[in-house]
Formats: structure tokens, C-alpha cells, sequence
């Protein structure tokens, strides 16, 4: 585990703009920067990086925050990744927390592992390219297969030679240990005379997310060997075949930018697909789809397409797959080859622009094409009919959102010309739940509270608070403070004291003392968060702090501090809000937005009096309890220098 120390040392000398300018062509504009939005493709600069603040925020698709986050985005690292990334970077020792003897273990096996396999790969290729067999057997079969050689090169293809131990005999002398070297695969050992796993193949490397080797892929070239024509690694502490895919390495970046996945049967799909620049492609190396491999997709879209043969073999597994995909709460749109073709095969001749519009004019929704696929098995006969369409709600049924369900059911009924109430009827058989329609009464409520103009106030003003926390809570400042008074004819009166105070400290206090709670629920949590990281540290940094918020907290909070380098806001004035200018003080911000905030639940708490005087027959001390809101606010009022 990375130490606390080492964390801290990284957030401290990274820069933001240094980081993301490694990836992103970065133009100054103002205090920040600007570029073009590395995850979708746009024209218009969107997204930009703050100098000032250390954060990143990227307006085309939401997502935002420190350096680490954007390597995570980015390059899909995981933290610690990310970490050690950046410590390589700054010249920062990595330093580490003890591990138990176990945790130590298992972390040098994995390690060791690690090591073996990256040696390995480096052998296969340096053999496919160097050697003559290799170049005679090997490299021909690529080239046979219309791979040229950046292409080759860039996927780290292989080859190992029929001998019996050719890799194991090099292996071992050049100090590999034979335990390894068995654990993970690469060779099989037999009464200790070691023997090669993948002799006579073709090799195709297996790589993690961050690019590491896991394990490998191999295929025979002499087909007329009663073996299996491809070979996997074994099982092994880093090799789990139904914990990756094929080329997610390569592909995971165009995936993200075009929010959608190609998925494969065969490695030499991936690979044909990748030269002919369609890069958003992965492959599940011909096993069943799990959900793992889903998850993995999912960090990076929530848009699938499906590539495969347009044989039976092809459509079979095209269907297993469907499910598990609809189950994750993914989209699924398939594309079948004609019959006898591959994606290999049907690129190869064909250019980019060629391929990509039998993709786009091809791909079908799950419910065509499983209506298509099991139509033409069930003509006219109603009994088939039938069980084509409970095929399709079976797989509608594994959606977890119901409103994808609802509109999927229509699909449906269109297609296969069956009423809506029928197959909402089967489907909530399948679900064992009622599915309940949205009554009007229900539909025009929400409208009324999403376009509420008070509501849309509260919003703003608690956003604010949230903005002046971050960027200003640590700051002492001098507070006139309002004293509430009666003077001698019994009015209320405002009476102003000056108090020094934290910015944070003068926040909480005036929201504890009038009870005040955030009614937006993300907020709400930044907001006790903000709050409990001052109390125990006395401050906020920035980039540290976004790393304990999840997600769609940080995007959150990413969003509220680089809003206004999206776009100037308007109408302040006309929501109650006064916007801090450089002539502003920072107490004059948090008073006039403390001040704005209780405007508005005074003016909330007459509202709701004047609807209690509508059912209350008694309505004199009600009247009266109105009266002394107003009074209040109209001293709010002038301390805020409007109008009342």
C-alpha cells in the first residue's frame, strides 16, 4: 500500500496542466487553459484546465477533477496506478506501508509473474522478427492475414518455434525460475524437463487495461493436427479469462471518445478492425460474454455493439451474449456478417469509410435482430410467433431500468405487431412485478416542481455556499454580525457588531443557528464533508478532497468551481443572487448570500402561513405571526440594499 506520505508529496508537485498537457493540446486562455474534450469528438473547445485550482473540467461530457482523476478517466488507471504515474513523473520516491508475510507473498508471485510474462512476450517477438523461422513461418501468417508491420509491431504479435522447450531452455538460462515460469503457463513441466506451452504458434498477447502482459493467446498453423487450433494461458494470479478482453488496452480510449464498444469473437478481428482505424473495438478471445468483461466496458461506455459471423455458431452466441449485456443496464445494438465471413475476413480489401457504413447501416437494436433472427424460423405459425416474442421480453425483462423496459415493450409491439397491454402482462409476469404507468397527475407535479422558480433559487443559493466553502474557508475574515432587538417602541431592530471569524466557522454557525439544511441531496453530503475536512484538518486541499468523493460528487464539485469559466451567468439580480466581483470583499459575498438564503425561507414561511390561513378559522395570530416575517424582511431587505 502507497503511503500516505508518497500521496501527499504527489498532489503537492504535480501540476495539473502539465499532466493533462502530455494528452491534451492545452491553449491558454485567461488564468486557464483550453482544449478540445479528449473524451467526445467536438470542435469547439470545451474542455479546461485551472492552474489556480488544480482541477480540470470537461463541459461536453460532465466529467471533471484533479490530475488523478483525469489519468483514471484517461488512461483508465487505477489509483494506485495513477499514483505511481505521477511519482514517476516528479521524481518521487514511491514509498510503501508494511505488508503482512502473506500480503508479501502474494504480492512478489504476482509480481514475479508479471516479470515472467513481459519476458515472454519480449522472446516471442523478438523471434517472430529476428528469427528465420520465425519470418518464414510466423511473420508470413500475419502477412497473410494482411496485418503490415506498425500493425505487428504495435500488438506485440509472436512466434515460438516447434521445439519442445525453445522458450523454457532460453528462459531458465537467462535466471527465469522454473516455478514461475509453470505458474504461469508458459511452460509445463515433466518429471523437471520443462516443456513449451505454445510451441508451433502464433502468439498473440494478452494485456491489462494499463498495459501490462497477462497471459497470451496462440494459434496452430499446421491445420492438420488433431489440437485445438487456439490456446490460452492457464488460469494463473494474474490471467483470468473471464476478467478480460482482448485489446482493451488499445481500444479504450477511442471507446470512451465515441461512447460506444465493438465486441469481437476472434484476436485477428480486433487487430484487422484496429488497422483499418476503427479502434473502439475489444474481443472476448471466443469465450461467453460474462459480466465482469461488461463491467470492465462499462467503465468506459454504456453503448455496445455486437460483431459476429452470420452463422448459426455466430448467432447463438450473439444472443447469449445480448442478455448478459441488458442485464448490466448497457445499450446492445448487433450487426451480423454475411454468411461465410468474419469481421477479418469482410475488412480485408475494404476501406475504412467502406466498413464503417455496413457498421452504421448493418447494426440493429437487440429487438430487431432477435426478431429478425427467430422470425425466419417462425413464418406464420402462430405457435412460433409466440415464442419469439416471449425470447424477446425474456431479454427485455433482464433491463433494469423500467423506462428502457417501457419503451423497449413498444418496440416491440410495432415489430412484432402484438398489443402493448399483452406483453406488459408477460413482462410483469417475467419480473414478478406490476409495472405501473405514470399517472398524469403524477407527470404534472413533477413538471410543477422541476420548473419552479423558488426551488430553482434554493438550488443556486446552496450551490454558492458550497463554492464560497471551497475556494474561500480557510480564509479569516472580519463579519458585521446582525443582532436582533427590540427597540424601545417594541420593533424590531437590527443591531451591527463585528466579529472576526473563518469563513467556514461563520457559515456553519449561521446555518446551525437557524436550522438550516441543504435540500439537495448532493450538497447536502459536499456540503458535511467540506465542513467535517476543515473541523479535522483546519483546511481544504483541493485535490485531495476530490479524491475522497465518489464520482458523481467530484464532477459535482468540479462543475460548481469551473461554471463560470463555461459561461458568464445572467440574472442574478432577478434570482435574489449577488455574484462576488473583484471589488467584493469575501465577507461581503458570504453575508449577502447567508442574508439571500434566509430571504428565502422567510418569504417560504409566509407563503405556507397564508396557505394555513386558507383551512384555519382562527387566523388573527397567524396574521400576525405574518406580520413579524415581514418586518424581518424588510430589514433584510435593506441590509441587502434592494427593494422591497
Amino acid at each position: 500500500m502507497i503511503s500516505k506520505e508518497t500521496i501527499d508529496k504527489v498532489f503537492e508537485q504535480s501540476r495539473v496542466e502539465e499532466v493533462i498537457g502530455e494528452f491534451v493540446q492545452l491553449k491558454k486562455s485567461g488564468s486557464n487553459f483550453k482544449g478540445l474534450s479528449p473524451f467526445s469528438n467536438e470542435k469547439t473547445p470545451s474542455f479546461v484546465v485551472s492552474p489556480v485550482k488544480q482541477i480540470w473540467k470537461d463541459f461536453s461530457s460532465g466529467k471533471g477533477g484533479n490530475t488523478v482523476a483525469f489519468l483514471m478517466e484517461h488512461e483508465h488507471f487505477t489509483y494506485p496506478e495513477a499514483i505511481k504515474y505521477l511519482a514517476r513523473k516528479y521524481n518521487i520516491e514511491v514509498e510503501e506501508t508494511k505488508l503482512s508475510s502473506f500480503e508479501i507473498e502474494k504480492s512478489s508471485e504476482k509480481e514475479s509473474l508479471f516479470i515472467v510474462s513481459e519476458y515472454a512476450k519480449t522472446f516471442f517477438k523478438d523471434t517472430l522478427i529476428n528469427s528465420s523461422e520465425g519470418k518464414s513461418i510466423g511473420l508470413s501468417y500475419f502477412k497473410e492475414r494482411g496485418f503490415n508491420d506498425e500493425t505487428i509491431f504495435s500488438y506485440d504479435l509472436g512466434y515460438l518455434p516447434e521445439d519442445v522447450d525453445y522458450f523454457s531452455k532460453n528462459a531458465i538460462k537467462n535466471g527465469y525460475d522454473p516455478v514461475f515460469l509453470e505458474k504461469s503457463g508458459l511452460s509445463i513441466f515433466k518429471n523437471e524437463k520443462p516443456f513449451d506451452r505454445f510451441k508451433g504458434r502464433v502468439i498473440f498477447p494478452i494485456h491489462s487495461m494499463s498495459g501490462r502482459v497477462l497471459g497470451f493467446g496462440a494459434r496452430i498453423l499446421n491445420n492438420q493436427l488433431k489440437i485445438s487450433k487456439y490456446l490460452n494461458s492457464p488460469e494463473s494470479l494474474i490471467y483470468n479469462k473471464s476478467k478480460i478482453l482482448y485489446g482493451i488496452y488499445y481500444a479504450k480510449q477511442d471507446i470512451a471518445k465515441h461512447d460506444n464498444c465493438y465486441i469481437v469473437e476472434g484476436y485477428t478481428d480486433v487487430i484487422q478492425l484496429h488497422q483499418k482505424g476503427i479502434k473502439n473495438v475489444v474481443s472476448s478471445s471466443g469465450t461467453a460474454l460474462t459480466i465482469d468483461q461488461i463491467t470492465l466496458i462499462r467503465r468506459l461506455t454504456s453503448n455496445i455493439t455486437m460483431l459476429f459471423d452470420g452463422d448459426k455458431a455466430g448467432v447463438d452466441a450473439t444472443l447469449r451474449g445480448v442478455d448478459i449485456i441488458l442485464s448490466a443496464g448497457l445499450n446492445v445494438k448487433i450487426c451480423s456478417f454475411p454468411i461465410g465471413e468474419d469481421p477479418d475476413s469482410y475488412c480485408r480489401g475494404k476501406s475504412q469509410e467502406e466498413i464503417i457504413g455496413y457498421l452504421e447501416k448493418n447494426s440493429k437494436d437487440f429487438i430487431q435482430y432477435k426478431a429478425s433472427i427467430l422470425a425466419q424460423t417462425s413464418k406464420e405459425d402462430p405457435i412460433l410467433k409466440s415464442n419469439t416474442v416471449n425470447e424477446i421480453i425474456n431479454s427485455i425483462a433482464r433491463i433494469p431500468d423500467r423506462i428502457k423496459q417501457e419503451i423497449y415493450v413498444k418496440h416491440c409491439s410495432t415489430i412484432m405487431d402484438v398489443s402493448e397491454d399483452v406483453l406488459f402482462n408477460a413482462l410483469a409476469q417475467k419480473t414478478k412485478n406490476e409495472i405501473h404507468s405514470i399517472s398524469k397527475k403524477r407527470i404534472s407535479k413533477v413538471h410543477k416542481i422541476v420548473s419552479n422558480k423558488d426551488l430553482d433559487l434554493l438550488f443556486e443559493l446552496e450551490k454558492k455556499i458550497i463554492e464560497i466553502l471551497m475556494l474561500y474557508g480557510e480564509k479569516t475574515e472580519h463579519f458585521e454580525e446582525l443582532i436582533i432587538k427590540n427597540d424601545k417602541e417594541g420593533n424590531v431592530i437590527f443591531e451591527p457588531t463585528v466579529v472576526k471569524s473563518l469563513v467556514y466557522e461563520k457559515i456553519f454557525l449561521d446555518l446551525q443557528e437557524d436550522e438550516i439544511e441543504f435540500t439537495n441531496e448532493s450538497f447536502k453530503i459536499i456540503y458535511e464533508k467540506i465542513i467535517s475536512e476543515f473541523q479535522d484538518n483546519g483546511k481544504l486541499v483541493l485535490e485531495v478532497f476530490l479524491n475522497k468523493l465518489d464520482d458523481e460528487l467530484a464532477n459535482s464539485v468540479t462543475g460548481i468551481l469551473m461554471n463560470e469559466e463555461q459561461y458568464e451567468l445572467h440574472d442574478w439580480v432577478g434570482k435574489n443572487i449577488f455574484v462576488k466581483n473583484k471589488s467584493q470583499s469575501v465577507s461581503q459575498l458570504v453575508s449577502e448570500t447567508i442574508l439571500s438564503l434566509r430571504t428565502y425561507l422567510i418569504n417560504k414561511k409566509v407563503n405556507d402561513l397564508r396557505d394555513e390561513i386558507k383551512v384555519n378559522k382562527n387566523n388573527d395570530k397567524i396574521l400576525e405571526e405574518i406580520n413579524e416575517y415581514h418586518k424581518l424582511k424588510s430589514l433584510l431587505y435593506k441590509k441587502l440594499n434592494r427593494v422591497l
